[in-house]
């Protein structure tokens, strides 16, 4: 009855069939359009902080985390810190590796809060911009040649913004090293008149990546974790190095 090999051909088979079912897709777009009304991506926690992400999303980025078991995390966007917790969390049971969250600001309340978790000796904060080359600079020389990397871009959703982002650090990932480009959902649902915001459907995270992606080919979405993102904020937003 438990046979694993059993249960994993027939995984992959649903999986594939779902991607591909309209109206289940339609389903999960229309719910995640109408739970924004009530803030739901801020309904979740991780180690006791806010986690702002879908709960899909936060299960589809922990199997990421397990499986490439990466020595650097990079998040462009810490909000309240929860996925940072997340990310250092994994290292810690690796006993290696840094997480580096970068935003504009982070209140002095926040940053108390996640340097008091018992992963804190994993985190390291930055202050300004993910566009900006100091920033980058300032932890690419912390990352060795052999170094696993997940990049996670989940700050400012402007096309233009993100692009950039892309362009600056994907440089940084090799074959085999994972990319997340966070809130392309925005592509494909309705503008969110109740919460205005700089962005929209034809300037957005996806719009970003699509373009950024017709001048590369070391990135694909083609993987498990994008079919699997149908009721989350990141659809075609989990992305592979494969060059």
């Amino acid at each position: 009855m438990f046979i694993r090999d059993n249960f994993e051909r027939q995984r992959k088979i649903n999986v594939s069939l779902a991607a591909r079912d309209s109206d289940l897709v339609k389903i999960g777009r229309d719910f995640l359009a109408h739970a924004d009304k009530y803030q739901y991506g801020y309904f979740w926690r991780f180690m006791g902080l806010p986690i702002i992400q879908m709960p899909e999303d936060i299960v589809l980025t922990q199997e990421i985390l397990w499986k490439l078991k990466p020595d650097v995390v990079i998040e462009a966007g810490v909000a309240w810190g929860g996925s940072l917790l997340m990310y250092a969390a994994f290292q810690d049971i690796e006993k290696k590796g840094k997480t580096f969250g970068i935003d504009l600001v982070t209140p002095d309340h926040n940053k108390a809060a996640i340097m008091k978790s018992p992963v804190s000796h994993r985190i390291t904060l930055i202050e300004g911009s993910s566009t900006d080359l100091k920033v980058f600079n300032q932890i690419a020389q912390e990352v060795k040649q052999d170094d696993r990397i997940l990049l996670v871009l989940d700050s400012n959703h402007t096309e233009s913004h993100v692009l950039e982002e892309l362009k600056l650090w994907t440089p940084l990932l090799k074959k085999g090293d994972v990319l997340i480009v966070s809130d392309t959902i925005v592509e494909d649902i309705p503008i969110q008149t109740h919460r205005p915001r700089p962005w929209g459907p034809g300037n957005n995270p996806k719009t970003a990546l699509l373009k950024f992606l017709e001048t590369t080919d070391r990135f694909s979405y083609d993987n498990d974790y994008s079919l699997r993102a149908l009721n989350s904020f990141n659809p075609s937003g989990y992305l592979f190095c494969i060059k």
